[in-house]
């Protein structure tokens, strides 16, 4: 931690906060410790700093206040608007400001994200902290500076007022991942941290995880989920990646039993070769692909693909050095960039590269990568042609139609777009519906099923006429 105290700079007039109705002034918090902290919403580590943050809230509610400064990677992400929707789903319920400009980034000298910075009593940066997985280091450094206030008599003792601005009530909450079989539709309910199991004109017929954050095994609703994602169904198995939690959970459709089969419940950075699945921490796993008894587990936050054993409880890593990098190469020489989504296409893997706004091609045999659409981590847009020229703007998912055509969501530009993998060109489709941030797919019953992540509701598309509707799951 860099400790170099010097007045911490007003927040500026012009910032744009999403959340409360009276901006808070560093001046007014004299007395207390802030944590201000950078993030950028499509980060991985960002999210993974949450955690660390609620629980510093809650141990020191009487002498901290974190304020949240996001400073956007995407072009999409300037809209206070979209930032509102990612502190919701993000469950934030601190005061948190949009600042697209980066004005305060560069006031502070932020280089990274997350970062959180340190201010003491006095309005003083006490220190910066880039990154995540840093708890204690910031738990030691706000006590310290929380018993020199009170030493000198500087401290002010009282809760920090929740800021919320929050969504509508609706059945669903920000769904994160569809799959959809030839008779059933589970759905994703991210935000309400369950999985549903609907009929395809949305009927719940049943619920996974109780809807309350948490991690437990049991049955049906008596199990505890956080924030569910990508999911992979195997005759009576449905596989679930629990991406709160850091772990994978199976679900025995047959009794509605639901229990861990990788993860311990923390986010992980081990590199497992032939490892306890049991005993491996994993670091977000995103989603799943299954064949015969071998589960591909997507671990965005560690930027790999890892392969689980289903028969022996074993678990490896299959692809991915770990570098945050858009890199080909043959299984642990290539590099991922936050991938988010993937899809079994015979032998093959077809990711959904976010970080990277790219999609790429994974060969089961011998795990060799190739990049299909993309350059690098800050080349994106919104255009369609050929591999050289299609962009994309951080796609969260793809589906394989049985025709060949990939379909990408290619989130932040609300759109769906076409992949030939023939000719590697790219198109938007013609649909009659507007999407906000659609982060899931899926191909069954001859419809692509859209989980249209911001609008909290699931689409149906027929892949004949392009027509969309809404599902009204739950109605």
């Amino acid at each position: 931690m860099i400790d170099a105290r010097r007045p911490a700079p007003e927040f500026p007039a012009g910032l744009d906060w999403v959340n409360v109705s009276e901006p808070p002034t560093l001046s007014a918090l004299r007395g207390r410790v802030v944590l201000l902290w950078f993030w950028s919403y499509d980060n991985v580590n960002a999210w993974n700093l949450l955690p660390d943050l609620a629980f510093l809230e809650s141990r020191y509610h009487d002498g901290v206040t974190v304020i949240g400064i996001h400073t956007p990677k995407y072009p999409h992400q300037h809209d206070s608007g979209a930032v509102l929707k990612a502190v919701n789903r993000l469950q934030i319920r601190h005061a948190t400001a949009s600042d697209p400009d980066f004005t305060l980034w560069q006031h502070y000298g932020v280089d990274a994200w997350p970062t959180v910075v340190v201010i003491d009593a006095e309005g003083l940066v006490a220190g910066v902290v880039p990154g995540e997985g840093r708890r204690r280091d910031l738990d030691d450094r706000v006590a310290q500076l929380l018993d020199e206030a009170a030493e000198r008599d500087l401290r002010e003792y009282g809760p920090t007022t929740t800021a919320q601005r929050p969504e509508p009530r609706m059945t669903l909450a920000f769904p994160g991942k569809v799959l959809a079989t030839d008779t059933l539709l589970y759905v994703a309910d991210s935000g309400h941290h369950r999985v549903l199991e609907c009929t395809h004109e949305g009927r719940i017929l049943r619920q996974f995880g109780s809807g309350d954050p948490g991690f437990w095994d049991g049955r049906l609703s008596e199990c505890g989920l956080r924030d569910p994602q990508g999911m992979a169904i195997r005759d009576d198995m449905l596989y679930v990646a629990d991406r709160g939690n850091h772990a994978v959970r199976r679900i025995r459709l047959y009794g509605g039993e639901v229990e861990t089969v990788l993860g311990t419940g923390e986010v992980g950075r081990q590199r497992p070769q032939d490892a306890d699945a049991l005993a491996t921490r994993v670091g977000t796993p995103g989603d799943l692909a299954i064949i015969n008894d071998k589960l591909y587990v997507l671990v965005s936050g560690q930027n790999q693909i890892w392969l689980l054993d289903l028969t022996r409880g074993k678990v490896d890593v299959f692809a991915g050095s770990g570098r945050l990098a858009l890199e080909d190469g043959i299984a642990l020489e290539a590099s991922f960039a936050q991938p988010s989504g993937f899809v079994m296409s015979g032998q093959q893997l077809i990711v959904a590269d976010a970080a990277a706004s790219a999609v790429r091609l994974v060969r089961l045999l011998d795990g060799r990568v190739t990049t299909l659409v993309g350059t690098d981590l800050y080349t994106f847009g919104d255009a369609s042609g050929g591999r050289a020229e299609a962009r994309l703007q951080n796609p969260l998912a793809v589906a394989i139609d049985p025709r060949g055509i990939v379909f990408i969501a290619d989130t932040y530009n609300h759109r769906i777009k076409a992949m030939s993998l023939k000719s590697g060109a790219v198109r938007p489709l013609t649909i009659n519906y507007r999407f906000m941030e659609p982060g899931g797919l899926s191909v069954g019953a001859g419809a692509l099923w859209v989980a249209n992540t911001n609008a909290h509701e699931v689409v149906r598309v027929d892949l004949a006429s392009g027509v969309g509707r809404r599902i009204g799951i739950g109605e």
